[in-house]
């Protein structure tokens, strides 16, 4: 990809996303991104939180079910959005994807990861997973203030 992946958010998600991360801390927190895609830009309408699935090591693993999957194209549908992304939490660590993260990665899916220390969200960061699974490529991530994006 030569071109320049770009992700916006209003300021509203993503308190959203820092509020999931702060509430689920020292365990890590997921959720859904939906909304459309132009080019190589995307457009985050709504964000939606869901239970971390996993039964251990949730400090440091997620978990979505298929059946949240399923949910969660449902809920597109109804919403006339796409699902579009994902995102989680490392808590106590970077908001950089782990080999973890890239061998449960799909294709296509934005990955927002929020870095949250000591229960405080810090950096955001967004990926996406590189056409050889080998690696991610950076989205930037541009965050409106505005009602419309």
């Amino acid at each position: 990809m030569s071109e320049k992946l770009i992700i916006h958010l209003h300021h509203r998600q993503l308190e959203e996303i820092h509020a999931h991360g702060r509430d689920s801390y020292p365990e890590e927190c997921c959720g859904f991104l939906f909304g459309s895609e132009i080019g190589y830009e995307r457009i985050v309408n709504d964000v939606f939180r869901i239970d971390n699935g996993r039964e251990d090591n949730r400090h440091r693993r997620f978990l979505i079910t298929p059946e949240e999957f399923q949910n969660a194209e449902r809920r597109a549908q109804n919403l006339d959005l796409h699902l579009i992304g994902i995102y989680h939490s490392h808590p106590d660590h970077p908001a950089f994807p782990s080999d973890f993260d890239r061998e449960h990665a799909l294709p296509f899916y934005s990955y927002v990861i929020l870095s949250v220390r000591h229960a405080q969200p810090a950096e955001l960061r967004s990926f996406q997973l590189a056409e050889d699974r080998e690696g991610y490529v950076e989205e930037k991530v541009i965050i409106h203030k505005r009602v419309a994006i």
